[in-house]
């Protein structure tokens, strides 16, 4: 099978495991906005940073020293294996242990409880993790896709069940817990075949491995700061509740970015692990990658920004007006991180991981200044601003960079995104006239405005960019 079948046969599973998910994910957010209050999604984001911090030291950028040195040597996999484990029990006990420190912080008795449950997750989780990177080097996606999925429904279904019963914000941690649970087991299931561990730890041979992860730890630290600082510094200044607000805002317009975009970087990384000394087809795959992430994720977020206001009230409920601006601003964070994203392929195939985490150190020195004094003036709307003009910078720096590793590219990329920058602009003036004369929130409305969004785009794409014949090959990939 060629490169470009296995991308095309990888994103296909990547896809439909990212399409069930998101589904169930917004689904139990639908449900959740209705049983629980704001305070609630602000405290469980607070775990949620936790995990995602933590979770940096435990997996030592392993998963791209794998697949970039296409690493077969069991006894090299057994030492990266053991070592997981080690250190996910550390930190484990640590994240216990530190629920007094977070309790002050944020001021919040209730997160007690959540600490100290949401230190599980870190036993869990690095069980199975080193066979997804496996299957991934292998190009397994089918697999990965099913475990993904089979985790989200598992996930969603403890959640709201317990929500139902009175757990509140325990029930979200409960949720995150079943669903890593099912996805280690199923990871190792399917993984076993590719690799099974001895008990072998030699620190020495995997020399190269830690090296280099060194600066992906790095890079993980600063950008973990960079990209959450804002929710560290809501919930610290203002408290749980706006950062519940600030939180389900972020989800509405960010989440479904940070789905779509993985599908085709993670299905592109292995690929381009192997073309590393072609400077040439990496260009060419970095353009292309741009271009399907423009296609993909410009209307989504352009539909968005113009039905915020009717999607809210219909999605949310009532109490959640307050979100509204907050997603019209994220909708820019998600584009500009969106056209960000790919220098993570190009950095990693040429064996540069330290390219991202001097870009996290530059733009973390813009963002923190930014938000600590858009806050004391505008809030949490301060903040979300904030945020998105260090974006803005972040993707400036990037494209920078990508010219230091490919040469020039700004000509090819400014002609391949201005379709669908058209395309959304006369989607958004169609959804803009017609609500217009129909001046009315309801569930038919707002069907509407996404049919008539839906329609112009694809319309507009088929016509012009991708005809009907080249849409069917895709689907003839296997």
């Amino acid at each position: 099978m060629s490169h470009k079948q296995q991308a095309i046969s990888g994103g296909k599973w990547m896809s439909t495991s990212t399409a069930i998910s998101t589904v169930f994910q917004f689904g139990q957010v639908a449900i959740l906005a209705r049983l629980l209050e704001p305070s609630v999604f602000g405290i469980v984001s607070v775990s949620t940073l936790m995990i995602a911090f933590f979770g940096i030291f435990a997996n030592l950028g392993f998963s791209n020293s794998i697949i970039y040195k296409q690493e077969e040597d069991r006894e090299v996999l057994s030492t990266i294996y053991l070592l997981n484990l080690g250190l996910g029990l550390f930190i484990g006990v640590v994240v216990f242990f530190s629920w007094p420190l977070v309790v002050a912080y944020y001021k919040e008795p209730r997160l007690e409880k959540v600490i100290k449950l949401s230190s599980l997750y870190f036993i869990i989780v690095y069980v199975g993790q080193i066979y997804l990177f496996l299957l991934q080097k292998e190009l397994r996606f089918k697999a990965v896709a099913s475990i993904d999925i089979t985790g989200t429904i598992a996930g969603t279904a403890v959640t709201i069940v317990l929500a139902y019963t009175g757990f509140a914000e325990l029930s979200l941690i409960y949720g995150q817990l079943a669903q890593q649970a099912a996805k280690s087991v199923l990871q190792m299931v399917y993984g076993l075949k590719l690799f099974s561990p001895i008990l072998k730890f030699d620190l020495n041979l995997i020399k190269d491995h830690l090296r280099f992860g060194l600066y992906n730890v790095g890079d993980g630290i600063v950008g973990f700061i960079q990209a959450n600082s804002d929710n560290i510094l809501v919930g610290g200044m203002l408290g749980v509740k706006p950062l519940g607000y600030y939180t389900l805002a972020s989800q509405l317009a960010v989440f479904p970015i940070t789905r779509l975009s993985p599908i085709i970087l993670q299905v592109a990384y292995p690929i381009l692990a192997r073309l590393k000394g072609d400077a040439n087809e990496l260009k060419k795959s970095y353009l292309t990658i741009l271009d399907l992430l423009s296609y993909i994720n410009l209307p989504l977020l352009a539909g968005l920004f113009i039905t915020a206001d009717s999607v809210v009230p219909l999605f949310y409920g009532p109490g959640w007006e307050p979100t509204i601006l907050l997603i019209r601003i994220f909708v820019f964070v998600s584009i500009f991180s969106s056209l960000s994203n790919p220098l993570f392929t190009l950095a990693f195939s040429k064996g540069k991981p330290k390219l991202l985490f001097y870009l996290n150190v530059i733009t973390l020195f813009i963002k923190i200044p930014l938000v600590y004094v858009l806050a004391q003036y505008w809030g949490v709307v301060g903040i979300a601003s904030a945020f998105l003009l260090a974006t803005l910078a972040n993707l400036l720096i990037n494209f920078r960079i990508v010219h230091s590793l490919i040469g020039p590219f700004m000509k090819e990329f400014a002609q391949n995104i201005a379709k669908p920058v058209l395309f959304c602009l006369l989607m958004v003036g169609a959804i803009e006239l017609y609500k217009f004369y129909a001046d009315s929130i309801n569930v038919f409305n707002t069907i509407a405005q996404i049919a008539i969004g839906a329609l112009i785009y694809i319309t507009l794409t088929i016509r012009f960019k991708y005809p009907l014949a080249e849409l069917k090959t895709f689907g003839k990939a296997s």
